[in-house]
């Protein structure tokens, strides 16, 4: 839309906004929590990580595969699986969770309403300009992308954090995050927004894990961990086919670590690419600044994470 120019930072304060933040930060972590087993490893390890991430909000967002019916199905399942995920944690006080879009954006015009699309943008604008909002996006970009196209006033005041695309050089982007919404993947990369990418290839997939290592680190540690343990037993049984060496990569638990420790996840600024419909990329040497991460060290990251969850009570 012509009116994100008017909200776009200049390359000095685009520059500075990219930089890793070095306090504690504000966030709302945007979910398709049901459709994988890593939303909800990515969601409890922000939950036990409160000296570096104040959680304001979790939103739903949808997603449609063999695991939902719709989008709307798919946003509504992750929606309880937060709740769930809650539960399991014992929590007193958690975040409060909004229900996301029903659907995909028809065009880059047209939001997609929703109550996270609402809280996303009161969130925002509450926001001070040295202090902004961490959204950090592990399902289609569909809630994000909205409230951008709504109130593209909000780019001032927030970063997002994608786990979507592969890595720049990549031969295709023609990945779940990213495909099941064009237009909103779109807007996230033209409307000038800081965007710190975390790619699916080659940096996430470095996060593999097993069943055998999920066992010895989580299972009957605490409620959460024997739930993990489970769903990984059940993805083991349904896409392992029980064959040892068979083995997950939990992507979303990357965009996390980055917010926690940039050593553990290196980045690099970058121009922002164009994201063509087939889902490949165009360059321009005059397009407003990104970050994307280069690599993450699977191991500090995993020590981190699985001794958090283990010790929880």
């Amino acid at each position: 839309m012509s009116s994100w120019a008017n909200y776009q930072l200049d390359h000095a304060a685009m520059l500075q906004r990219l930089s890793h933040p070095t306090g504690k930060v504000k966030m709302i972590l945007d979910t398709d929590a049901f459709n994988e087993v890593d939303d909800q490893f990515a969601l409890a390890y922000t939950l036990l990580s409160p000296d570096k991430i104040d959680l304001l909000a979790v939103t739903a967002a949808p997603f449609f595969n063999w695991n939902s019916t719709s989008p709307g199905e798919g946003m509504e399942k992750s929606y309880n699986e937060i709740f769930n995920i809650y539960k399991l944690m014992d929590l007193q006080s958690p975040p409060p969770v909004y229900r996301g879009s029903a659907q995909f954006m028809s065009s880059r015009e047209e939001p997609v309403p929703s109550e996270a699309v609402d809280k996303i943008i009161a969130l925002a604008l509450e926001a001070d300009l040295n202090d902004p909002l961490y959204i950090v996006a592990i399902g289609a970009i569909t809630n994000v992308a909205s409230a951008i196209a709504k109130c593209p006033e909000i780019i001032q005041k927030i970063v997002v954090v994608w786990l979507g695309p592969n890595s720049y050089w990549w031969p295709t982007q023609d990945i779940f995050n990213v495909s099941q919404d064009y237009h909103a993947s779109s807007i996230i990369y033209d409307s000038g927004v800081p965007l710190v990418v975390l790619p699916c290839h080659s940096v996430a997939s470095h996060l593999l894990t097993s069943t055998y290592e999920i066992d010895a680190c989580l299972r009957d540690r605490n409620k959460l961990g024997t739930y993990f343990s489970d769903l990984f037993h059940g993805r083991f049984e349904r896409f392992g086919l029980n064959r040892p060496g068979w083995s997950k990569v939990l992507w979303d638990v990357s965009a996390i670590a980055w917010l926690l420790n940039e050593e553990w996840v290196p980045s690099v600024v970058r121009r922002t690419p164009i994201l063509n419909p087939n889902f490949t990329y165009s360059n321009d040497d005059a397009r407003h600044f990104y970050k994307e991460a280069i690599d993450i060290d699977r191991s500090l990251v995993y020590i981190d994470m699985f001794n958090k969850l283990a010790t929880h009570k």
